[in-house]
């Protein structure tokens, strides 16, 4: 038969196991349970071992294990209750649970640590065990987090304070839901809190009022929250109360004034006389030094002032009564025509809202907001001001309100409207539309009022710092609906659409770099997006596997890289490897994507032109890249031929230009270049001409195999194109060509000199101080008045080339005086010899023709084109201007051609020509010149023209201190040639040691 002691040891055992079950069905408090619940688990092992004890049934260890059963049977059903009950009430109750836990623990201890006392057998072993397991259970704590514990002291403040408005509430019920684990969509706070409220009703079922009232307390305040009743049920609530009122407000009863301030009391007090002040009245009263009754004059304690509740509540109702009477009254009255009573009422309607958030909510129950909503299109900005201001203080915190103005038609667009009014509507209006946004209804209107966005755009760089940063987050808040954000990129604000294409899912990348790829961007676009952080995202999705998403992500970035600061940048971040990479994959890109990659190179070489004091960036940084690019000409497209071509032109005006154009011409690239010179492809053709000509920009560079073909090409250029900058390539091509027989006599025989001059006469007073082509003309000209052919100097002179060069000394480029000046000096070698002589009267020189004029400097009869004369082509006078300028090329070509003209025997009449011109004063001061060429050749100029004593004279005193200097500084020759000249000028003797 079994011991009962045994029983009752194995009833314990089972009570235990059922406590474990239940603790980790507590929904709240959880983990305090789940802690009671390990305990008891030690407990077990000691009492299967007092079981296999033969144990006596003394009634000392009787009695130990009755009471210990009788604790853990309470332990259970406490935890049993608790699992019944709702995740508030386990809240709200979360420190009475914590004693009645703590206290339960410390009575099984107690209990449990009287068994070895009991019991004379237990293993040293045991003993230990029951007593390491009684003092930790005596140390256990249960404690509250600091969420609980500011729940619950907000729910004890509500209380006492009594008149907590609906946000309290609200906040209060959300922290509650968080601190249960339950959501706070409105449903399910309502949830909560009904199954709350049947706690209060078993409450009373068990006749523990005390619990019940304060339970009643809690209800009462969180009833407040919006979720606490439908808004169908809070408006059939306010009509009900607002039916049963009057039509008119009530005056106060005489026991509501306060007998001191003859006003309505806000908080009485009743003092030790049992008569009733204002608070802040009476304190004022008795700090005044008045011990007595203000009233009956009778001594009062003034240590004693109790609140007069009830009359406070009386008179809170009176207000209430009154309050909501006024709201009726003036709903009425906005709709009133004039404009300064509906100001009024709307302050009125203003103050009431500003004074508490029950007086907002019966606005909102009493349907103002329609009436609001229609008053933003008043034509009084303050009325409208007004009217947002209250919208404002309904909507803040309120869904009911924000549902309200939802509904009605088009006030999201009344709304919007208003943010392009003055700063302060907008400010108003942003505000509401930043509180109305945490709605989805109302969010997907607001994106879909034309111009919103755009608005807000512009509001979000407003000076108003809070006015832009409502714009902000509403923009956040509307960035939900890639609509939404693409029309922000569209507005110039590019965040949103940066964080979708970084953080998105791939078919919203695919969206937004499709419309960074097809938008026309501006330059502060282009900038203003790359600033965002866009490079990142894209190069991830260039390396992506799919192929359209790697298209879409070239055509983004080759859209992006036209800005050159967005180039440089690209460059630095390393985009050029991957791009050059992609473009080198033999048939694995379609010929459209390697368009795409070959524009983003072509750009980004664009980019590295250097302008002054910009650090230099290389594009390609080895031949390999760089004679792998070039040689796809050979084998693609003419788009991508043409991109190509542009990205060696950008780079032979970058900082790489020597080491590039030494490359290209190392790769023998003019065969190719000659032939793409002749593609019909217009814009391929002219790509290859600027290329062309960027690479023979000197007689040196043109290899030997630029021939009678390359020659052809660009005559057909200058016959067919209207591209200027094609022709001035062109011409700038042949101004370069080398100046042998063969080359100039085909251009002779194709027609080059007429062509060359009918552009030079189309363009040379078309802006030719600037006019490249105008330049290039002229340095094409050259190859026909070279001196050694006189056949074609005539035909270019027969053209009328000579009066061009002439007028080109007026108004040209230094470049381009240079090249005219050089072309006459070369014109006037070949005067002297093509002079006719003047023929002499025959018969009475009365009876003779006239006689003709003979050239002052050839002696002959002159003419420009038969004899080229500079001085019947009126080039003298230019000529010396030109030679006074402070280009020293351009004057040492206009000396070179003045000196043509004192040859020889010519020296007499030639100098006199130029002291007519007055070309001596400067010649004399080009010994000053800083530019050897130059200064050597006035030397010699002043040297021959000194050897006449009548210049010698007139002109010496200037030249005096010039050549001393030269004597000085000069080279050997030149110190030589300057001692000379002074010895002309006898101020040093011939056997000076300077000669």
């Amino acid at each position: 038969m079994a011991c009962p002691t045994s029983e009752a040891i194995s009833h314990i055992i089972d009570i235990i196991s059922e406590l474990v079950v239940c603790a980790s069905g507590v929904l709240v408090k959880n983990d305090s349970f789940k802690e009671l619940a390990a305990y008891m688990e030690r407990i077990v092992p000691i009492l299967k071992e007092l079981k296999t004890k033969k144990v006596s049934d003394s009634e000392a260890f009787t009695n130990a294990i009755d009471v210990l059963n009788r604790e853990i049977r309470d332990a259970r059903q406490f935890t049993q209750e608790c699992c019944q009950k709702s995740k508030v009430y386990l809240l709200v109750n979360g420190m009475s649970i914590k004693k009645r836990l703590q206290k339960t623990m410390r009575e099984i201890s107690r209990t449990f640590d009287l068994l070895p006392l009991a019991m004379s057998d237990l293993s040293s072993n045991t003993i230990e065990a029951i007593g390491k397991l009684c003092d930790d259970m005596q140390k256990a704590e249960f404690k509250t987090t600091v969420a609980e514990e500011e729940i619950l002291e907000k729910i004890e403040s509500g209380i006492q304070e009594n008149g907590v408005d609906r946000c309290y509430a609200n906040n209060l019920l959300i922290q509650i839901a968080v601190a249960v684990g339950a959501t706070t969509e409105r449903s399910a706070l309502k949830k909560e809190l009904e199954d709350f409220k049947i706690e209060v009703e078993n409450c009373r079922l068990r006749k523990d009022e005390v619990e019940a009232m304060y339970m009643d307390q809690i209800i009462a305040l969180l009833e407040r929250a919006d979720a606490a009743s439908s808004p169908r049920e809070k408006e059939l609530k306010y009509l009900s109360k607002r039916n049963s009122l009057g039509s008119q407000t009530l005056e106060p009863l005489q026991s509501f004034y306060c007998p001191i301030t003859q006003e309505v009391m806000e908080d009485p007090v009743e003092t030790s006389s049992g008569k009733t002040f204002e608070r802040s009245a009476i304190e004022k009263w008795f700090a005044e030094g008045n011990k007595r009754c203000p009233l009956t004059m009778t001594p009062l304690d003034t240590s004693v002032l109790r609140s007069n509740k009830i009359l406070k509540q009386s008179i809170k109702e009176w207000k209430d009564r009154n309050t909501m009477t006024t709201i009726v009254l003036t709903k009425e009255k906005l709709h009133s025509e004039d404009d300064d009573e509906v100001l009024h009422c709307l302050g009125n309607l203003q103050d009431l809202c500003e004074q508490s958030e029950l007086h907002r909510e019966w606005l909102m129950l009493e349907n103002y907001i329609p009436v609001l909503i229609q008053i933003l299109g008043a034509r009084k900005h303050d009325v409208r001001n007004r009217a947002l201001a209250i919208l404002n203080m309904l909507a803040k915190d309120s869904d009911d309100a924000k549902e309200r103005i939802a509904n009605i038609d088009n006030a999201a667009v009344s709304i919007v409207h208003l943010l392009g009014r003055r700063a302060g509507e907008r400010k108003l209006a942003v505000a509401l539309l930043l509180e109305l946004s945490k709605l989805d209804l109302v969010r997907e209107e607001i994106g879909k009022v034309q111009g919103s966005i755009l608005l807000l755009v512009a509001m979000s760089g407003s000076d108003d710092n809070e006015a832009a940063r409502y714009a902000k987050e509403l923009l956040e808040n509307l960035s939900y609906s890639d609509n939404n954000v693409l029309k922000m990129a569209r507005a110039n604000y590019f965040q949103p659409l940066v964080h979708r294409l970084s953080t998105g899912p791939d078919d919203v990348k695919m969206i937004m770099a499709t419309a960074l790829a097809e938008m026309e961007l501006t330059n502060l676009n282009k900038a203003s997006v790359f600033e965002g952080g866009v490079l990142d995202p894209l190069l991830h999705l260039v390396s992506h596997s799919d192929i359209q998403v790697k298209t879409v992500a070239i055509r983004a970035l080759r859209n992006l890289s036209s800005l050159k600061e967005n180039g440089l940048e690209m460059i630095r971040q390393g985009v050029v490897r991957p791009m050059l990479d992609l473009l080198f994959q033999a048939g694995l890109l379609s010929l459209s994507l390697k368009e795409h990659i070959s524009a983003i190179i072509m750009q980004l070489a664009v980019s590295t032109i250097s302008k002054d004091g910009q650090a230099p960036t290389l594009l390609l940084e080895s031949d390999e890249d760089a004679l792998k690019l070039f040689s796809l000409i050979s084998f693609t497209r003419p788009d991508v031929q043409q991109n190509i071509l542009q990205t060696f032109y950008a780079l032979c005006q970058s900082p790489s230009a020597s080491f590039i154009r030494g490359k290209l011409r190392e790769w023998s690239v003019f065969e190719v270049l000659v032939q793409l010179c002749q593609e019909e492809n217009l814009n391929l053709r002219a790509s290859a001409v600027k290329l062309f000509a960027y690479l023979v920009c000197d007689e040196a560079s043109i290899p030997e195999n630029v021939n009678q073909k390359c020659a052809e090409a660009m005559l057909q250029i200058l016959r067919s194109s209207s591209d200027e900058e094609e022709i001035s390539f062109a011409l700038g091509i042949l101004r370069y060509l080398p100046k042998v027989h063969q080359i100039t006599q085909w251009l002779l025989d194709a027609g080059a000199l007429r062509i060359i001059y009918n552009h030079l006469q189309d363009w040379k007073d078309t802006d030719c101080q600037k006019s490249k082509l105008v330049e290039n003309a002229v340095g094409a000209l050259s190859q026909f008045t070279v001196s050694t052919n006189l056949e074609w100097q005539k035909s270019a002179a027969e053209t009328g080339v000579i009066s061009v060069l002439v007028h080109l000394l007026e108004c040209g480029t230094a470049s381009t005086k240079q090249q005219a000046a050089s072309s006459l000096a070369q014109f006037s070698k070949s005067s002297l010899g093509l002079s006719r002589p003047a023929s002499k009267p025959k018969g009475l020189w009365c009876f003779s023709a006239p006689t003709q004029i003979s050239c002052l400097v050839h002696g002959g009869i002159c003419a420009v084109k038969s004899s080229f004369c500079l001085v019947e082509a009126d080039a003298v006078r230019p000529l010396v201007r030109t030679l006074g300028e402070s280009d020293p090329g351009a004057s040492e070509a206009s000396l070179d051609a003045l000196l043509t003209l004192v040859e020889g025997e010519r020296l007499q009449s030639g100098s006199k020509v130029l002291e007519e011109a007055n070309a001596i004063p400067v010649i004399i001061q080009c010994l000053n010149s800083t530019s050897p060429g130059l200064q050597e050749k006035s030397l010699h100029a002043v040297e021959r023209i000194f050897r006449q004593v009548e210049f010698k004279q007139l002109y010496g005193a200037s030249a005096h201190m010039p050549l001393v200097d030269l004597t000085q500084r000069g080279t050997d020759h030149v110190r030589s040639l300057a001692a000379r000249v002074l010895a002309h000028l006898n101020v040093l003797h011939y056997q000076s040691s300077y000669f």
